[in-house]
């Protein structure tokens, strides 16, 4: 259910679009014919369910949808507005397709965010029919096919569809003492080591999400062999590396974070905790003198953060994110979107998804309150720091905008158009030879890469907008990545609803400003997310399918170097290097 145009979802939500994929055979196309750049005509307007957005959209947001039932006026107003008959088996188990499927999209109260709204004064205009069909098929605006790609039974189809009709259950709320409850310290720190034990490089391990199997496979980037498996649980979202590197920190969907020693002869796991029912993000401290010393965990149920202690998880603080939005809306749901680290200040730059704003969480103060709330724009999402650590650079995908904000001097810069449903996961930074230091993000429900000038005090005159126009083959891009020594900025497009474009992979050229080409990494599965070992010279990316592989290119030639496989690698998603994630390298 969820909208991949405007309104596109989360990598969690985005990577669950394929999770169920079956095909097995190996091998790759010919490369695409070169791209050249190119100014992109708007692609045409979605169908009627990915025309309604989030209220600040315009006037579409509220108009009514049409309608199939038969008992639905010409206008769409419905006559009977009685939900569809549900027997409470089925409203439960509903409510877990829910959870797994929609909800990262459309909000736990269904209030819709970087999806439309899904509450009953809406989806009775529709009718069981038109959702069924629509769940079953996507449309041409993005949002997938679930049983059109196997991911959902015709039957679960219906379910959803008579879900959305009846009203949200309010999901309940997750308190300090069952926050601590859940905590578990497997290995207390005196018994830790205090110094590497592996021989291996472990700065340039790789964290590997396997996110059917619920584990993060650890692989060593020198030589590609499996270090090990370490058991995360449900669908992990991303990994963050502390300060000096020595700890992962895995975020799953269910709100768990775990805690993945990197020092010990074999990766360990030495704390488990629950902060959150659902959940996208954490980061550590990095300001100097806390080092390794705390986590924030965001929440997208309930609106609210916790703090840990970085080495052992322990609950150390939580804080409400409720409040109304930059606009003046009452909201019942906020949810922490992303999340960045300062180091200027012992303050994490938090962005607050329907809300519109980015809070100031300052950790070195007890109680780690919120010290400024700076308005941006409404369903911020995913994004990253500029060259420089200062400007917290945001998607606002259901928007169609990027929000920058000063987290130096804590202020909101300005915000700008790029394209239907930007998607840049951290982004990627580099010199432009016209424009200077610039910043790039590619769209989901857009066949367009919008590079925007990122440098207010070398070139000022380009800061803050779009430069270039770059033509891509297909939209469905999640993520692009780069590298300070690399050439190249890598494009993917996952969620692309065109035949095989899931698997392409695009190289935009630096230099030349330019795609300078475009292949097929596989031909089964989706191919998706970027990472390079620690030297920036090589690129790793994930062929998502039940029967994975991480391909290796060599970044300079564009070669391929190796394909890792094996029977462990099931749906390989977010892959990340210990040292360029401790550092912030994108």
């Amino acid at each position: 259910m969820e909208t991949y145009k405007s309104r596109a979802s989360s990598l969690g939500l985005a990577l669950s679009l394929v999770a169920a994929a079956c095909e097995t055979t190996s091998g790759a196309p010919p490369p695409d014919v070169p791209q050249d750049v190119a100014v992109i005509v708007d692609t045409p307007p979605s169908d009627v369910f990915d025309a309604s957005a989030p209220d600040d959209l315009g006037t579409l947001l509220d108009a009514p949808m049409p309608s199939d039932r038969a008992d639905a006026t010409t206008d769409g107003a419905p006559v009977d507005a009685t939900p569809p008959a549900m027997t409470p088996e089925e409203l439960v188990r509903a409510q877990r397709v829910y959870f797994d499927r929609c909800a990262g999209c459309h909000g736990a109260l269904r209030a819709g965010a970087t999806g439309p709204n899904l509450q009953p004064s809406r989806t009775l205009r529709v009718g069981t029919t038109r959702l069924r069909t629509t769940i079953a098929n996507g449309t041409p605006g993005g949002m997938p096919g679930w049983v059109r790609t196997g991911l959902m039974t015709a039957e679960e189809a219906d379910l959803m569809a008579r879900y959305i009709q009846h009203p949200p259950p309010t999901p309940p709320p997750r308190p300090m003492e069952m926050i601590r409850a859940s905590w578990q310290l497997n290995v207390p720190v005196a018994e830790r080591p205090t110094r590497p034990m592996t021989t291996r490089n472990w700065e340039n391990f790789f964290g590997v999400i396997l996110r059917d199997a619920g584990q993060v496979a650890i692989i060593d980037g020198d030589n590609f062999e499996l270090v090990s498996i370490v058991p995360t649980g449900f669908a992990v979202h991303i990994l963050r590396s502390s300060t000096s590197g020595r700890y992962f920190y895995a975020i799953g969907r269910d709100g768990r974070v775990t805690l993945i020693d990197l020092w010990t002869p074999t990766p360990t796991i030495d704390a488990v905790v629950q902060g959150c029912s659902d959940a996208r993000s954490v980061e550590a401290s990095r300001f100097a003198g806390y080092e390794d010393r705390l986590l924030i965990e965001g929440c997208y149920w309930p609106p609210q953060y916790v703090v840990f202690d970085g080495a052992t998880l322990e609950p150390r603080g939580m804080q409400s994110i409720l409040s109304d939005a930059v606009t003046g809306e009452h909201l019942d749901e906020v949810r922490v979107a992303s999340i960045v680290a300062s180091r200027f200040e012992p303050v994490w730059a938090v962005s607050l998804k329907e809300s519109g704003f980015v809070a100031l969480v300052d950790y070195s103060q007890p109680e780690f309150p919120v010290v400024s709330r700076i308005p941006a724009v409404r369903f911020l999402h995913d994004g990253g720091w500029d060259h420089t650590g200062r400007y917290f650079m945001i998607s606002a995908n259901a928007s169609n905008r990027v929000a920058v904000v000063d987290v130096r001097d804590r202020r909101f810069v300005t915000s700008f158009t790029t394209g239907l449903g930007p998607h840049p996961g951290r982004a990627a930074n580099w010199q432009d030879p016209t424009y200077g230091w610039v910043n790039a993000v590619a769209h989901m429900g857009q066949a367009r890469l919008a590079v925007y000038g990122a440098d207010p005090e070398g070139s000022p005159e380009n800061a803050w907008r779009v430069v270039r126009n770059v033509a891509l083959p297909s939209a469905g891009s999640l993520f692009i990545k780069t590298h300070p020594n690399s050439p190249w900025v890598w494009i993917d497009s996952p969620v692309s609803t065109e035949p095989n474009a899931a698997r392409r992979i695009c190289v935009y050229s630096k230099a030349r400003g330019v795609i300078d080409r475009c292949w097929f990494a596989s031909d089964h599965g989706q191919t998706v997310h970027f990472e390079y070992n620690r030297a920036g010279t090589q690129v790793w990316v994930s062929v998502w399918d039940r029967t994975g592989e991480l391909v290796v290119y060599d970044d300079r030639t564009l070669a391929e170097v190796t394909r890792i496989r094996g029977d462990w690698l099931v749906t390989p998603t977010g892959k990340f290097n210990v040292y360029n994630t401790a550092h912030d390298i994108y």
